[in-house]
C-alpha cells in the first residue's frame, strides 16, 4: 500500500479525496492535516510514502511546507494541490521541487494516478500545467508578468496579506520578524505599483492567486 498524507483546509473536500484515494485499492491515507503547521508535524513524525499537500492552508501555505518537508527529507514525493491554474502556482510549484501539481478540479479523475505516478519517481503534471510551463518558455523575456519580480516569500506575504492577515499573523505563521513583513509589504507596493493593503487584494484576484 502507498502512504499517504493529506492536507487540505477544508474538510469536506479532504474527506472527498481521502475516499476516491483509498478505492483505489492500493493506496492509504494514514493522516490528515487541516493546516501547514499540522501537516508538517505529522510528516515529521511519521513520513508519508506521498504526500498531498493543499498550497492554500492557514498558517503555512502549500509551498512552505513542502519547503520544509523537503528539508528534512529531499526525496518525499509531494503533490500539491490547489484551485489555481495560474501560472505562477505551476512554477513556483516547479521550482520548490514538488513530484506533481494537480488542480482540484482535476483531482477525481487525475489524484490517484498522480499519486501511483509519483511515487514510482516520475513526475505529474496535469495537461493545463504542461501548457502553462510550454507558454511560458515560448513567450521568454516578453511575456514576463509583474508577478516574476516576487521571490517566493514575496508572493507568499503578497497573498496573506490579501487574504486580511495581519503583519503580525503573518510574521507568526512564518517565523520572522513584523519588522521584516512590514518590509515584504513595502517592497510589494513598490514593486507592483500598488498603494495599500485594499489595493494588494484586487491585484492578488485579479491574477487568481486568492479566492473572490
Amino acid at each position: 500500500m502507498i502512504k499517504v498524507l493529506l492536507a487540505d483546509d477544508h474538510a469536506i473536500v479532504r474527506a472527498g479525496l481521502a475516499r476516491i484515494v483509498e478505492e483505489s485499492g492500493d493506496i492509504e491515507v494514514v493522516a490528515e492535516a487541516s493546516d501547514g503547521r499540522e501537516a508538517v508535524r505529522l510528516a515529521l513524525k511519521s513520513p508519508p510514502d506521498v504526500a498531498v499537500i493543499d498550497i492554500s492552508m492557514p498558517g503555512l501555505d502549500g509551498l512552505e511546507v513542502a519547503a520544509q518537508l523537503l528539508a528534512s527529507y529531499p526525496l518525499l514525493p509531494i503533490i500539491i494541490l490547489t484551485m489555481h491554474e495560474e501560472e505562477q502556482y505551476v512554477i513556483r510549484a516547479v521550482e520548490a521541487g514538488v513530484m506533481g501539481y494537480v488542480t482540484k478540479r482535476s483531482a477525481p479523475e487525475q489524484l490517484v494516478s498522480a499519486i501511483r505516478k509519483v511515487y514510482g519517481g516520475a513526475r505529474y503534471l496535469t495537461e493545463e500545467a504542461v501548457e502553462m510551463l510550454a507558454l511560458r518558455l515560448a513567450k521568454g523575456v516578453t511575456g514576463k508578468s509583474p508577478l516574476d519580480s516576487l521571490s517566493t516569500r514575496e508572493l507568499q506575504v503578497l497573498r496573506q496579506l490579501a487574504l486580511g492577515q495581519t503583519n503580525h499573523e503573518i510574521a507568526d505563521a512564518y517565523n520572522i520578524s513584523v519588522k521584516t513583513v512590514d518590509t515584504y509589504r513595502s517592497r510589494l507596493l513598490k514593486k507592483l505599483n500598488l498603494r495599500n493593503n485594499a489595493e494588494l487584494s484586487r491585484f492578488a484576484i485579479q491574477k487568481h492567486l486568492i479566492e473572490p
